[in-house]
C-alpha cells in the first residue's frame, strides 16, 4: 500500500522527469534556432559547417538523453514499485545469509542495470559517436575493455562492498560513521592507486618526447612551482577522437597526461596555456575543495540512511514488504538521486566559479591569446555547442558557455 513516502518520491520523480525533459527541449530549441550562422564572437574562427556539425551533435545528444531519461526511470519504477528488488530478495534470502547475501542483492541489481545500458552505451558509441566521427573505437576493444571494467569492479568492489555491509551490521547504531570512514580512505587509495595501476589497464601512457614541448611545460611548472611524478601522453585516439588534457593521482603520485589528439591539434604555446589553466585547478585548490564537498556530501548522506535504515514506512513506501542492511543500502542509493537533483545547479554554479579562476591563473602564467585559440580548436574539434540554452547552461554546464568563458579572458 502506498503511503505518504510513496507519495513523496512519486512527487520527486515526476519533477526530476519534468525539469530535465523541459530543460532538454529548452536546449534544442536554442540550438536549432542558431544553427544557420556562426555566432558574431566567432566569425572567422569556427566555419559554418563545423558550427553546424556541433548544433546537430548537441540535438543528437540530447534526443538521446530524453531516452536514457525513459529506461532510467523505467528500471527504477520496476525495481522499487514493480517488484523487482522483492524478487531478487525473495530469490536470494532463502538461498544464502549474512554478507553473502548482502553482496548477492547487489551485485544482482549491478548486473540487471549493467544488462540494460549496454544496449544504450552501444547506440551512444557505435551510432551517435561514429556518425559525427568521433567514435574509433574497435567492437573488439568495446568487448575487451567490457571485461576489464567488470573484472575489476569484482576485484575492487567486491571487498568493499563486504567491508561496507559488515560496518553496517557490526558498529551499532554509529555504523554510518564508520562507514564514512572507510569510504574516505577507499577513495583516497584509489586516487593513489589509479595513475600507475588501473589507468595501463586500459590505456598506454608513454612519457612526452617531444623535447622542445618537454622544455616549455617544465619551465611552466617551475614558475608555478608544481611538481608531479611525470608528463605523459596517452593513446586516446584508439576510442576517440576527442581531445584532451588532465592531473591525475594524489601526492607524489600526480601525473600530467595529454591525449594524442590533443597534442597533434594544438602549437606548444596552447599546450602550455591549456597546462596552465589546469596547473590553475590543483593551485587553488579545486581538487582538494570538491574532494571536502564529496566527502562532507557522503557524511550527510550516510546518516540520513542511519535513520532511515530501521524505518518501515521507507521499505514499505518503496515497494517492499520487509528491509534490511543491504536493501536498505541498495534502496537509498537507487532513490536518492531523485530528491537530491534539484542540487545539480550549485554543483555546476561551483564547477563554473573554478573554471573562471583557473583561467585566470593561466592568462596570469601563460597566454590569454594562447588559452582563447586552443579553447577554440578544442570546441570545434569536440563538436561542443557554442550557443546553448542560458537556462539549461546555468543549470548542467559544469564549463562556462564558450562566449562567455572567451570574452572573460580578452579582457584579462
Amino acid at each position: 500500500m502506498p503511503n505518504a513516502f510513496s507519495l513523496s518520491f512519486i512527487s520527486a520523480l515526476l519533477l526530476m522527469c519534468g525539469c530535465r525533459l523541459w530543460l532538454a527541449r529548452r536546449q534544442a530549441a536554442c540550438v536549432m534556432a542558431h544553427r544557420a550562422a556562426v555566432p558574431a564572437g566567432f566569425a572567422g574562427r569556427i566555419e559554418l559547417k563545423a558550427h553546424q556539425k556541433a548544433a546537430d551533435y548537441t540535438l543528437a545528444r540530447s534526443h538521446f538523453g530524453r531516452v536514457c531519461l525513459v529506461v532510467e526511470v523505467f528500471l527504477l519504477l520496476l525495481l522499487t514499485f514493480g517488484g523487482g528488488l522483492q524478487a531478487i530478495h525473495d530469490f536470494w534470502s532463502p538461498r544464502l545469509g549474512g554478507l553473502a547475501y548482502g553482496v548477492a542483492l547487489i551485485l544482482s541489481v549491478v548486473l540487471i542495470s549493467a544488462v540494460v545500458d549496454l544496449p544504450l552505451t552501444l547506440y551512444r558509441q557505435f551510432v551517435i559517436e561514429e556518425r559525427f566521427g568521433f567514435n574509433r573505437m574497435t567492437a573488439t576493444l568495446f568487448l575487451a575493455d567490457l571485461a576489464r571494467q567488470a573484472v575489476l569492479g569484482l576485484v575492487i568492489g567486491t571487498p568493499a562492498l563486504l567491508a561496507v555491509l559488515w560496518l553496517m551490521e557490526r558498529m551499532g547504531p554509529w555504523w554510518w560513521f564508520y562507514v564514512w570512514l572507510f569510504w574516505c580512505a577507499f577513495n583516497l587509495l584509489l586516487l593513489l592507486v589509479y595513475p600507475t595501476w588501473i589507468a595501463p589497464l586500459f590505456n598506454k601512457f608513454s612519457p612526452l618526447d617531444d623535447a622542445g614541448l618537454r622544455a616549455r611545460i617544465e619551465a611552466l611548472l617551475a614558475r608555478c612551482g608544481f611538481a608531479s611524478s611525470g608528463l605523459f601522453v596517452m593513446d586516446g585516439s584508439k576510442r576517440s577522437s576527442h581531445g584532451n588534457a588532465y592531473f591525475t593521482g594524489f601526492g607524489r603520485s600526480k601525473r600530467i597526461v595529454f591525449f594524442d589528439t590533443l597534442l597533434t591539434r594544438l602549437q606548444p604555446g596552447e599546450v602550455e596555456a591549456v597546462l596552465a589553466h589546469e596547473l590553475g585547478h590543483f593551485r587553488h585548490r579545486h581538487v582538494v575543495k570538491r574532494m571536502i564537498m564529496l566527502f562532507a556530501v557522503s557524511l550527510a548522506m550516510l546518516a540520513v540512511l542511519g535513520q532511515l535504515i530501521d524505518a518501515e514506512w521507507f521499505f514499505h513506501g518503496l515497494g517492499l514488504r520487509e528491509g534490511n542492511t543491504a536493501l536498505g543500502l541498495l534502496l537509498f542509493f537507487l532513490v536518492g538521486p531523485v530528491f537530491t537533483f534539484l542540487l545539480t545547479p550549485l554543483l555546476s554554479l561551483l564547477s563554473r566559479r573554478d573554471e573562471y579562476e583557473a583561467d585566470r591563473y593561466a592568462a596570469a602564467n601563460a597566454s590569454a591569446s594562447e588559452l582563447v585559440a586552443a579553447l577554440v580548436k578544442l570546441y570545434e574539434d569536440n563538436a561542443a555547442t557554442l550557443t546553448p540554452d542560458p537556462l539549461h547552461s546555468l543549470f548542467y554546464d559544469s564549463h562556462p558557455p564558450a562566449a562567455l568563458r572567451i570574452a572573460r579572458l580578452q579582457r584579462t
